[in-house]
């Protein structure tokens, strides 16, 4: 899998999240527990695509 394979596919996984914590977020009783824990998982996703995308080293 290439860099801009695996991007393609963290920003697609990010972009799930944001649909799950969006969802919760509009119920009537959300989950603040989940809603924590789902926007980790978005910054844990965000800062690896950016460490991605940072030119090597050489």
């Amino acid at each position: 899998m290439t860099s801009e394979d695996r991007i393609t596919s963290l920003k697609a996984r990010h972009a799930s999240l944001e649909a799950e914590l969006l969802q919760e977020s509009g119920r009537p009783h959300p989950d603040d527990a989940q809603i924590a824990e789902l926007k980790r998982q978005k910054l844990k996703i965000k800062d690896e695509i950016a460490k991605l995308n940072q030119p090597a080293h050489v």
